[in-house]
């Protein structure tokens, strides 16, 4: 699986409290990861809330016993939560981090992620799609009908989640599994990126450019571009012709 990720401060923070990861080595019993998290927290809290979940993460994958990547998966961002809440009970300048998080591994033709939070994973072909689904204020109101998706787009709340990695004692991980197509792009990116590009403008940069690299750049630049109000990070990953279906 070819990977690329990326973060940028973007135009507005001092500090990039954003943190991506990227493997296409074996942790434990996963044959790859890929991890976006973004922080939140004041002074440097959310910067050491996203790195050290993502740290836990890799550390629990090496050494699960089990096999099922949904077991995995979400044994993984329970244990990240509850050393989170620990960490910041130690420190007072740490109290009230959290982070978003998706994670995501390929496995024979399938990819399989847990979300938590308004970071999110789409997949790209012959048309870009979002499968993470936000844990937002916002996509609350959406869902219920409050309010339409072109309201939603602008929303002055549309930054406020309703779930977080330390935000409480138990956190609920959505996951998902998808079964991987030729030409499937996987995208992972934090809000700085999809609030800034719209998903018709990734999906045109994704497809224009002339591999992942690219892209990848691309995108922090338009998203810095049209603004950069936020970090931005960015994980990319184009499975290998083994790794997907033929359909």
């Amino acid at each position: 699986m070819k990977t690329f990720s990326m973060t940028d401060v973007g135009r507005k923070r001092e500090i990039n409290q954003d943190y991506v990861f990227a493997t296409d080595e074996p942790l434990g019993a996963l044959p790859n990861l890929l991890v976006v998290a973004d922080g939140m927290g004041g002074h440097k809290a959310g910067d050491f809330a996203s790195k050290y979940t993502v740290e836990v993460l890799e550390e629990e994958l090496k050494h699960t016993l089990k096999e099922n990547p949904e077991e995995i998966l979400r044994d993984a961002v329970r244990t990240a939560n509850h050393k989170l809440i620990e960490a910041a009970g130690k420190d007072i300048k740490l109290e009230g981090m959290g982070t978003t998080l998706v994670a995501a591994t390929v496995i024979d033709h399938s990819l399989y992620f847990v979300n938590v939070g308004d970071s999110r994973l789409y997949l790209i072909n012959q048309e870009i799609r979002q499968l993470s689904r936000d844990h937002s204020l916002v996509e609350e109101m959406l869902r219920l009908g409050g309010i339409n998706e072109e309201e939603a787009k602008h929303h002055p709340d549309k930054n406020i989640i309703t779930r977080a990695i330390g935000g409480k004692e138990n956190v609920e991980a959505d996951f998902f599994e998808h079964h991987l197509k030729k030409g499937d792009i996987i995208l992972m990116c934090t809000d700085g990126l999809c609030n800034m590009v719209d998903d018709e403008e990734i999906f045109a940069i994704i497809k224009g450019a002339r591999d992942i690299v690219e892209a990848g750049q691309s995108l922090i630049d338009r998203a810095n571009a049209n603004g950069g109000k936020d970090n931005i990070g960015v994980v990319l990953a184009q499975p290998y012709s083994d790794e997907v279906s033929i359909w």
